[in-house]
């Protein structure tokens, strides 16, 4: 049987937004903190088997991006992309929060 299992890699930058995200939770309860991180791990590890599952970003389908695929943990994001037998997991971040904003902020303090 063909392997079709694809290695999950996690950048910095996602890494940071897990370790933000966390920071924020813990304040009002580590239990909540390490529920979510728990939730938001398993679930891109859940991409393993099936990378394709997530759907393109809508925000960056409509400027015709199709690259970038989503799962969505509400209110949770995690943005990845899928190439060759790896799959990246570039950010996580609220689904609450507007996209372009975000990514300008980033460009801006980068």
């Amino acid at each position: 049987m063909p392997k079709n299992d694809y290695t999950v890699f996690w950048t910095q930058t996602a890494f940071n937004d897990i370790d933000s995200i966390i920071d924020y939770l813990s304040d009002d309860s580590m239990t909540a903190a390490l529920d979510v991180y728990k939730r938001i791990k398993d679930k891109a590890t859940s991409l393993i088997s099936f990378p394709y599952r997530g759907r393109i970003v809508p925000e960056l389908k409509f400027q015709n991006i199709t690259t970038f695929r989503e799962l969505i943990i509400s209110p949770w994001r995690i943005i990845y992309k899928v190439e060759k037998d790896v799959l990246y997991i570039l950010s996580v971040f609220d689904g609450r929060r507007n996209l372009e904003d975000l990514l300008l902020s980033r460009f801006i303090n980068d």
